[in-house]
Order: C-alpha cells, then structure tokens, then sequence
C-alpha cells in the first residue's frame, strides 16, 4: 500500500453504504482538529464532516454540558473525568473496533516495553476501561471510555543560539533559572501549564510535592503564590495558548526558554530559527489524546461515527499528525503511509535524510536534523507526569486564571 491509497479498506463497512449524506460533528481542539484530516475523512468516508474548535476549558465545558451538539469528543485522558461524571459520553464496544488489538501498550497498560515506570498523575490505562459499575479503571473489559489515537512527550525547547549553557538545559529547573529573568513563558491551560511550572519548582529545589500528579489546594496555592511573585518581577514574558503564538514569542527573540509543543517547534524550524526541545533528565510531561461518543449517538448515525473511530486508526490519519510531531496508537499502521525518511526521523529518532514535511506540505523539518530524545520508546519510557485533572481542580482553575489575568 502506498501513502496516496484511501485507508478505507483497513476500518469497518463505511458510512458510504447508508442512504444519503451523513453529517458527523466533531468537538475538539486545535491539536488534532486539521483541515487536512477533515476533508480525507470526508472523502474516504462519504460523509460530511464539520469540527467544532475551541481552547481547553470551553471544549471540556461544551463536552460535559451540551452532548446535542456534537457526535464526537475528541480531547485528552485528563479532561475524562468531568465528562463521564456527566454522563455526556457513552461506552465504546470494542469489538466494533477493527483495529483494538493493535493499539498498543501505552494506553492499555501504562508503559511500552519492560520499563515499569508508568508516571504519576492521569495515566491512560486508569481511565480507559469502562467496569461493571460504570467507574473508569485499569481492569480489562469490552467497553472503553475513549479510543485512544494522538499522544506525545512534552517538555520546553530553548534558543540555541540565546542560550550559552545547553547542559542546564537538561533540567525542568531551567524553567525557573533566574539567567533567563524576563525571557520565560508558560503554557495557559490550568491542566498543563500547572506542571511545567511544578517541575520546574521541584527540579530548582524551590518546592516540593506529596503527589505532584494530584496536589493538595496549600501546594497549589504556594506553587501559584510562587508563579505570581516572579511574574511581578517581571520574570515571565508572557502566557500563551496555541503553538503558533509560542512560537511567535520564540521566534522574535522575546523568549530564550519556554513550555514548547511538537507543532511550535516544527514552526520555528521550519523558519530557520535555532530551537532545541529539552530532554529533562526529570522526565517529559506527556499527554494522550482520544475520540469519545456523545451520549445521544444512536442507529444510523452511531455506525457513522463507528466508521470515524476506525478510520483514525487506519493509519493515513497517523501519518499526518506524525509530521505534527505526534504519536498515533497505531504506528504501524501509519508507517505505510510515511516516506521512510519521516519514519526514521519522527519514530526512529535517526537523522533526517531530506527535508520533511508539516502536515500543510510545506517542508517543517530540515535536512540533517535531528529530534530531540531518541526513538518513539525511548521517549515513552521517559514519563514524569501526564496532563492530569486533579481533584482540586475547580480550585486550580480560578487561582490560574488569577495568575494569568483573565
């Protein structure tokens, strides 16, 4: 099979096969809401497809509240809880899922490989299976509460060419070193931003934490205490929200150190800007992303979205947010789809043979790089802390907002 084929073949019957034009809303994020995968899937799927993009809170608010206006939820693990508690999402059969067994370990089980180091706070394999009683948990069964796709290993990146001491930048510490006073942003999103910024305070010997996965609201409010006093002082340069506005910060020379996503830091290669993702010896903060039903799917239109689920895993879909710098469950299956120069670069962690690919077509990677932190395993047994809803998270939220102004 080469990249150019439909990967319809590889997921359930398609929507194609019902009578008319079905129309499949998706609510998500910027993260994995492309143009580029709207219109495949529209394409291989026969099917109308329209994606409803939103920042974090307002999806996840949209998600728990107003299940009638979308089919599909398409967000994190972590942002999980407050939608099932809901009820706003309904059970995943698996056995409607042609490709579940494989999906691999990271979500199934919490690690790749023979590393047992799962990473505290929100981890995958605790959320997704749907038990007897309706609680989320770890013990297999036939029902999940998402199908898990995109995930990826966070930390922060650094200009090369600003910073004259790479080696302190192996450390969430550095987030916090006062040599960048006034060139230091933050990402702003309460269930993100929180533990860059607790790494960071751990790692400098400023804090520490019983559970920094679920903190107590005395080490939220020292952490946010802490966070205010040097953002008066000016230590920070700003907050941002989408990677395009990180690397913007980056790029105009305002930041030498900042919270940095995958797609930012394709942006400012992309633009010739010297940029490095860290490799924290502490660990990366990692993430994983999924589809979820909306509660009100039912007959026609929940086969339609059935198709969807299957579709993402099919591996076409992997190989675009592959060139965002992502991960998809299904890396095999995407392989197929991928020249064997990205691959090696964004898999393998070897150099890139050629200029590579964004998800836009327009070249991202440079020939003769190389991504930070190894191979895809390497990575994924690298797992500090996972984006994490706590349970003082009500409270997290309004003392953020208070930190960032809005």
């Amino acid at each position: 099979m080469n990249k150019h084929q439909s990967p319809a073949k590889a997921t359930s019957a398609p929507a194609l096969h019902l009578a008319g034009r079905p129309k499949l809303r998706v609510l998500g994020t910027a993260i994995s809401l492309l143009e580029e995968l709207r219109i495949r899937a529209q394409d291989d799927l026969g099917i109308e497809v329209t994606f409803d993009n939103n920042d974090f809170l307002t999806t996840q608010y949209k998600a728990a509240r107003e299940p009638e206006t979308y089919d599909i939820y398409d967000q994190c693990f972590h942002n999980l809880d407050i939608v099932w508690h809901w009820r706003a999402i309904q059970p995943i059969d698996t056995k409607r899922i042609a490709l579940w067994d494989e999906i691999n370990d990271l979500t199934k089980t919490g690690h790749i490989g023979p590393n047992p180091r799962l990473g505290l706070g929100d981890v995958p394999a605790r959320k997704l299976y749907v038990q007897p009683n309706l609680a989320l948990g770890d013990t297999p069964s036939r029902f999940i509460s998402m199908l898990p796709t995109t995930h990826n290993f966070d930390s922060f990146a650094y200009r090369t060419d600003l910073v004259d001491n790479a080696v302190a930048m192996h450390s969430w510490g550095a987030l916090f070193d006062e040599r960048w006073a006034g060139r230091v942003a933050l990402v702003d999103e309460p269930a993100i931003g929180i533990f860059d910024a607790a790494l960071a305070a751990q790692a400098a010997g400023l804090m520490s934490f019983d559970d920094i996965g679920n903190m107590s609201i005395a080490e939220i409010d020292r952490l946010i205490d802490l966070l205010e006093e040097r953002k008066k002082a000016g230590f920070f340069r700003g907050f941002w929200q989408t990677a395009e506005d990180a690397a913007r910060l980056m790029m105009a020379g305002d930041t030498a150190v900042q919270s940095m996503w995958s797609p930012g830091i394709g942006i400012l290669n992309s633009k010739g800007v010297p940029v490095e993702q860290a490799i924290p010896a502490e660990g990366y903060r990692a993430w994983h992303g999924g589809l979820c039903l909306s509660k009100n799917l039912s007959g026609r239109l929940l086969d339609v979205a059935y198709d969807y689920l299957n579709w993402w895993l099919s591996g076409w879909p992997g190989a675009v947010v592959a060139r965002q710098g992502y991960y998809i469950s299904t890396p095999q299956r995407s392989r197929q789809f991928m020249a064997p120069s990205e691959w090696d670069y964004w898999y393998e962690g070897l150099t890139a043979a050629e200029d590579l690919p964004g998800p836009d077509g327009l070249t991202r990677i440079k020939a003769g790089s190389i991504r930070s932190g190894g191979s895809y395993w390497q990575r994924a047994n690298c797992i500090a802390v996972w984006n994490t809803t706590m349970d003082e998270h009500n409270y997290l939220v309004r003392r953020w907002m208070q930190l960032v102004g809005r």
